[in-house]
């Protein structure tokens, strides 16, 4: 396996550092391309109306040419290649937003949980279409975020085209630090644990195996868990790996296969000291994509996990970063990934096992609620009450259907005899 050097951000999925591109037979002479493109540099430098320097025309022609591939390879100017690297080791100043580009449209894949976007209510699927009143048609995702970013308490306004209201919105965000904790966990019910995975960074397989032990030692046994990858937009493959190796003691996890030999890696699973006894429900929704789809591609290939909720973004295809002599870098589409059993999920998606509809908070409540004494002002607590983090607990499934039914599944999960655990 090779590790360390894998860096993402937003949706890119990248594996590994090449050292270079190898050349391949062609049937133009690119001498002759190169040769047309001087003469364009040069007849721009000597006419056009304002000053330009080569290098300007140069990252800008090499821009062109990789947005011209696909939505994910892209040109990193030095600046944005190191806010790359730093934002693998876990905080970056920003709004707290996975942006791609769809249909050449800046669309939201997910707010970043606890951050200035996820407070102001930024939904997927959110177009932006304008940044501090800058229309973002044309923009790269590297500009856009450029853009988005910021020094901590300073203003950002965005202008969102949502579908279900068909109107435009201004929102007014403050930048912040973006920590970025990518585990999260927690008791819903007694034996009944809830772990949530925002994104995959370097630290995630180790933040997960201190999570589930801490579960498992003070819940004996832990009757069942459920893995919340819902708008987890992806992050580092070998994290994904790790974090699927968790639950699995044999086989494949993912593998991935390029136009070059050395684009082709095999990931498999090893044998766990520690063994997670239990049965195991994966929450996924339009918002979980590349590296989140592995690790629920992965379990769902092996029978060790139900996947509950809707189907996944579908980003299927592996980023190579490839540093360059000015500190500058390449991010190029080199290869596709695949489950264990061979499914591409390219533009597909995983399809749940159970499909559950995302419903909104609203319309759970009734219409007329009813009161009970616990909703009467100055009523006496419960001396046998429960305690804030079981209420806590509770709220959450309240307003939340997806992991309601998710809890439901997992309890019934001892009765089937398909899921291995």
């Amino acid at each position: 396996m090779k590790k360390g050097s894998l860096l993402a951000v937003l949706l890119i999925l990248l594996v590994g550092v090449s050292p270079g591109l190898s050349s391949s037979k062609k049937d133009e002479d690119p001498y002759e391309a190169l040769k047309l493109f001087s003469q364009v540099l040069e007849l721009v430098e000597e006419n056009y109306v304002k000053p330009v320097t080569t290098k300007e025309l140069v990252y800008d022609a090499i821009k062109g040419l990789l947005s011209g591939l696909d939505p994910h390879s892209s040109f990193l100017a030095p600046d944005e290649f190191h806010e790359l690297q730093i934002e693998t080791k876990g905080s970056f100043t920003g709004i707290g937003i996975e942006i791609t580009l769809e249909d050449g449209i800046l669309t939201v894949v997910s707010p970043i949980e606890g951050t200035p976007a996820w407070k102001a209510g930024l939904k997927p699927g959110d177009k932006i279409v304008k940044i501090n009143g800058q229309p973002t048609k044309g923009m790269s995702l590297m500009e856009a975020v450029k853009r988005l970013r910021g020094p901590k308490g300073t203003k950002v306004t965005i202008t969102i085209f949502r579908e279900s209201t068909k109107e435009l919105k201004d929102i007014t965000l403050v930048r912040d630090v973006i920590p970025i904790r990518s585990v999260r966990a927690r008791i819903l019910e007694p034996g009944y644990g809830y772990i949530r995975i925002s994104s995959f960074q370097e630290k995630t397989g180790e933040e997960l195996h201190q999570a589930l032990s801490k579960l498992e030692k003070e819940n004996q046994p832990l009757k069942g868990l459920i893995l919340d990858l819902r708008n987890n937009p992806g992050g580092l493959l070998d994290a994904a790996v790790e974090v699927a190796d968790e639950f699995l003691d044999e086989g494949l996890i993912v593998y991935t296969k390029g136009r070059r030999k050395d684009q082709n890696f095999q990931f498999k699973a090893h044998p766990n000291r520690q063994k997670h006894p239990y049965p195991l429900v994966v929450l996924v929704n339009a918002g979980t994509a590349s590296a989140s789809e592995i690790v629920a591609g992965a379990l769902q290939d092996h029978h060790r996990a139900v996947i509950v909720g809707t189907r996944t973004f579908g980003k299927g295809s592996v980023q190579t970063i490839i540093p360059l002599p000015d500190g500058s870098a390449v991010r190029l589409t080199t290869a596709e990934y695949f489950t264990p059993s061979g499914r591409s999920i390219q533009a597909e998606g995983i399809e749940p096992d159970l499909e559950v509809p995302e419903i909104k908070p609203d319309c759970l409540q009734k219409k007329h609620p009813e009161i009970r004494e616990k909703d009467l002002t100055g009523h006496l607590e419960n001396p046998n009450g429960k305690t804030q983090e079981e209420k806590e607990s509770e709220e959450l499934l309240a307003k939340d259907f997806q992991l309601h039914e998710a809890l439901k599944v997992l309890k019934s999960l001892p009765q089937l005899t398909k899921i291995k655990y």
